[in-house]
C-alpha cells in the first residue's frame, strides 16, 4: 500500500496533473476568497467553503481520472494485479495519494484567512469545522472518482462519469426542497444528501451521523473498486 501511495504521489509530479491541480485549486481559492471575504468585507468562512465544494466537484474528478484508466490504457494494469500488493492495498494506496493532494491544497488555501486576523476575529472552531466538512466531502468525491476510473481506460469518460455521479448526489439535496417539510420522503432525501450534511457541519452541528455517512459512502465506492479488480483478476 505504501509503495502504491509513493508511486502515485511521484506520478502526480512527474506529469502535469499534480501541478495543474494545485495551481488551479489555489488560484480559484484565491479568487473565491477575494469575492466572499475581501470584496464583501465579511469574516464569514462558510461561503468560501461552500463555493469550493462546487469547484471540488469538478477538480477532484480531474485528479482521479487517470488513477486506474491510465493503467488500462498503458497496459500496466496486469503488473499491478500480479504485484505483491493486495487489491485493497492498491486501491487504498491510490485513494490516500489523491486525498493527500486534495488535503494539502485545501489546507494551504485555508491559510488565506490568516490575512483577516488583523482586521476581524476569525471563529477558529467554525473554520476547522468547514475544513473538516470539505475534507469529508472530498474524500467521498475521490472514492467515486476511483471507482469510475476503474471502469474505463478513457480518462475523459472517467472524469465526466464521476462529475455526473457527484451532481446526482448533490442534486438529491436540491430535490428534497421540492417536498413539504413534514413529508417523510423529504427526510429520506435529506439523510442521503451530501450537500445537506455538509451544510449542517459548516453551521457548527457536529453530528456523528454525518461522519458515519461520509465514511460509509467512501467505503462503499472503494469496495466497489476492489470488487471490479477482483473480477478482472480472475477473468
Amino acid at each position: 500500500m505504501i509503495a502504491i501511495f509513493k508511486r502515485e504521489m511521484r506520478s502526480y509530479f512527474t506529469g502535469v496533473i499534480g501541478y495543474v491541480f494545485l495551481v488551479l485549486f489555489l488560484a480559484i481559492a484565491g479568487v473565491v476568497f477575494a469575492y466572499t471575504t475581501l470584496f464583501s468585507m465579511s469574516a464569514e468562512v462558510t461561503p468560501f467553503y461552500t463555493v469550493m465544494l462546487i469547484f471540488s466537484a469538478i477538480a477532484l474528478p480531474i485528479l482521479t481520472m487517470k488513477s486506474f484508466s491510465e493503467e488500462r490504457k498503458m497496459k500496466t494494469e496486469q503488473l499491478l494485479l500480479t504485484s505483491p500488493v493486495s487489491i485493497p492495498g492498491m486501491v487504498i494506496g491510490k485513494f490516500l495519494a489523491a486525498f493527500a493532494m486534495f488535503a494539502a491544497a485545501l489546507i494551504f488555501s485555508s491559510l488565506y484567512f490568516l490575512f483577516l486576523i488583523p482586521y476581524a476575529p476569525i471563529k477558529a472552531a467554525l473554520l476547522i469545522g468547514n475544513v473538516l466538512a470539505l475534507l469529508l466531502v472530498g474524500m467521498t468525491f475521490i472514492s467515486i472518482g476511483l471507482f469510475v476510473s476503474s471502469l474505463t481506460e478513457n480518462q475523459l469518460s472517467a472524469a465526466v462519469g464521476t462529475i455526473a455521479i457527484i451532481i446526482g448526489f448533490l442534486g438529491i439535496g436540491i430535490l428534497s426542497s421540492l417536498f413539504p417539510a413534514n413529508y417523510w420522503f423529504r427526510f429520506v432525501l435529506e439523510s442521503l444528501s451530501i450537500l445537506q450534511r455538509f451544510q449542517n457541519l459548516t453551521a457548527g452541528f457536529f453530528e456523528l451521523s454525518s461522519f458515519v455517512y461520509y465514511i460509509s459512502i467512501t467505503a462503499v465506492f472503494l469496495y466497489l473498486t476492489v470488487r471490479t479488480y477482483d473480477r478482472r483478476r480472475y477473468n
